[in-house]
């Protein structure tokens, strides 16, 4: 949520946000109640619960770890809080208030969801998936910024993150047995790869060098694809016919 920000509204964010420390068994936000304000989670571990039906006891959702977030639903939707968060250690926990999320941290991630929303739309592998599907990816995307000669992706390494090129160029090279890697493809804005890294971790096939003075990438990792939508393999099996292309190659 706050990589959509630029420096110079996250450093009105730390400047805003609020330390507060806590005691195991105290209840942090209560299911039902109005919310003013989200967390980040520093130290310690908080559970969730929820009541889905009146007069059943709670059930345990998940257990939040140090760098989750947290409270943001009620900002985001103007609705009453959605869980109950409890601490099951002592804690440590950032608050950061309605105001400062809504005119710095909503509007930075709606902007940045415009952004990309049609890019990740022209992406041949993600064309399965709805705009609500593809607007959470759009929340999620990293950008990169590298420098002429360095590598984007190395052959050999291990793959799991996709790779979507913003700004500036890119050439693929190979080792095809003689003394140096040889050129296979060229890369512009608008081009991507690695895509098959959302699939499977399976070795990179090439190098990935920028071209260019400068490049911007954006990347996605297969943890946080798998994280917020589930398996690709899943959402492929909408268009076989697109499923069959990346499983079979």
């Amino acid at each position: 949520m706050f990589t959509a920000l630029e420096k110079a509204e996250f450093d009105i964010v730390v400047n805003a946000i609020e330390e507060i420390k806590g005691s195991a068994g105290e209840c942090i936000i209560k299911e039902g109640d109005q919310g003013d304000c989200m967390y980040v989670l520093e130290d310690g571990e908080l559970g969730c619960t929820k009541v889905f039906m009146p007069g059943t006891d709670p059930t345990h959702l998940k257990v939040y770890a140090p760098g989750e977030g947290f409270g943001e639903l009620a900002l985001l939707y103007n609705a009453p809080r959605a869980a109950t968060i409890t601490a099951k250690t002592d804690y440590v926990i950032w608050k950061l208030d309605r105001d400062t999320f809504n005119h710095i941290v909503k509007d930075a991630a709606s902007k940045k969801r415009e952004k990309y929303d049609n890019f990740l739309a022209s992406v041949d592998i993600l064309k399965s998936m709805d705009p609500y599907e593809r607007s959470k990816l759009g929340d999620a995307v990293k950008e990169q910024k590298y420098k002429k000669g360095e590598f984007v992706i190395t052959e050999g390494d291990e793959g799991s993150t996709f790779f979507l090129i913003s700004e500036g160029t890119c050439e693929a090279t190979k080792n095809l047995g003689g003394a140096e890697p040889q050129k296979v493809k060229d890369y512009t804005k608008g081009d991507y790869f690695g895509e098959r890294a959302l699939l499977t971790s399976e070795f990179r096939a090439a190098n990935i060098i920028v071209t260019s003075d400068e490049a911007v990438c954006l990347s996605l990792e297969k943890k946080t694809f798998d994280r917020l939508l589930g398996s690709l393999d899943d959402i492929l099996k909408r268009n076989m016919e697109q499923y069959h292309k990346y499983t079979k190659e």
